[in-house]
């Protein structure tokens, strides 16, 4: 098995100590395929271990995960693709699992799941970090309706079609989040693998703010769920004050039944305020959900533009680099 058709993209900033381990571990369990990093302001020499130890290098000088992986997206070409952190904290050994429920299952993205259990890795995975994952990971699935695991890993595999067809405008380490919504919007089929999370070495630190950071990616999933789906989200705030509204008007029309008189006018009138306002956000969020349906389906056509890899396979199952030809599946 080779994995020349397979693009290794590693966002860096100052991962010196360990983005040798990480590209020398990739070139091991997955031979043939490119390994590129993205140097991200790296101010310790990560670029130059990085481009020694046999990776491509592009920079990136806007700061955040974000902004080095939307210029990976970018520039780089491959029919599958697997994101991983430099931090060496992710098991390459997940490697050609990931890309074979890629090749064999016609999977677009395949999440690793972090196993700290299984590797002693719980000092570098906190029980409050798992605990935040968790949270964050059922509210996405409510929200989305679908049954992620692990929302926020670092690990990924990628089909061109799901690269190629993702707008990113994330800057940060809400990048995941955008990276899943874009895949659940579209319905895009997904797979998870579970996998050591291992803890850092001597000298490397996290970049991860827990409270800031993990503030900045709910802001995000609530911003995306609101973009995404408008109606449900400016309707159901519709449909809570509507409710609001009704109760409180029942009062005044039991009172009115019986006395034929408005005693309390000023709760009236916020009574037809909440009932104006319900309304309005019921509108706004119809209008808002054509924009977003016409948004999802430039995606979906941006999606579909580009043919599957796994349908046009090579010699021992590969997949032809650039063979745009359709095979029976």
């Amino acid at each position: 098995m080779t994995y020349s058709d397979v693009a290794v993209l590693i966002p860096c900033h100052n991962e010196a100590s360990t983005v040798v381990q990480v590209v020398e571990g990739f070139r091991e369990h997955l031979p043939g395929a490119r390994i590129v990093v993205c140097d991200n302001n790296s101010t310790d020499g990560t670029a130059d271990l990085a481009r020694n130890a046999g990776a491509v290098v592009v920079a990136e000088h806007h700061r955040g995960k974000g902004y080095a992986v939307r210029r990976l997206f970018s520039d780089v070409d491959a029919d599958f693709f697997i994101m991983v952190d430099g931090d060496a904290t992710y098991a390459p050994e997940a490697g050609p699992e990931i890309i074979r429920l890629m090749r064999e299952d016609g999977v677009d993205t395949v999440l690793a799941v972090r196993d700290a259990q299984s590797s002693g890795g719980s000092a570098e995975y906190r029980i409050g970090h798992q605990l935040g994952n968790r949270v964050f990971s059922r509210t996405f699935s409510f929200l989305f309706d679908t049954a992620y695991t692990d929302v926020l890993t670092g690990y990924r595999g990628f089909s061109r079609r799901f690269v190629k067809s993702c707008p990113l405008l994330a800057r940060g380490f809400d990048v995941e989040i955008e990276l899943n919504a874009h895949g659940a919007s579209l319905g895009m089929p997904w797979a998870e693998v579970r996998t050591p999370y291992v803890e850092r070495i001597s000298g490397s630190e996290s970049k991860l703010n827990t409270y800031s950071d993990g503030l900045r990616i709910f802001r995000r999933l609530f911003r995306l769920f609101r973009d995404f789906r408008p109606a449900l989200s400016f309707g159901g705030l519709g449909l809570l004050l509507g409710l609001i509204g009704a109760a409180t008007l029942v009062p005044l029309l039991v009172t009115y039944e019986s006395t034929g008189t408005v005693p309390r006018f000023p709760t009236l009138f916020v009574v037809v305020g909440l009932f104006l306002a319900a309304l309005f956000l019921v509108l706004v969020g119809a209008i808002l959900d054509r924009a977003a349906r016409d948004r999802l389906e430039r995606n979906r056509l941006a999606y579909l533009s580009v043919p599957a890899p796994w349908q046009h396979r090579g010699p021992h199952g590969t997949s032809v680099p650039g063979d745009t030809s359709f095979s029976r599946v």
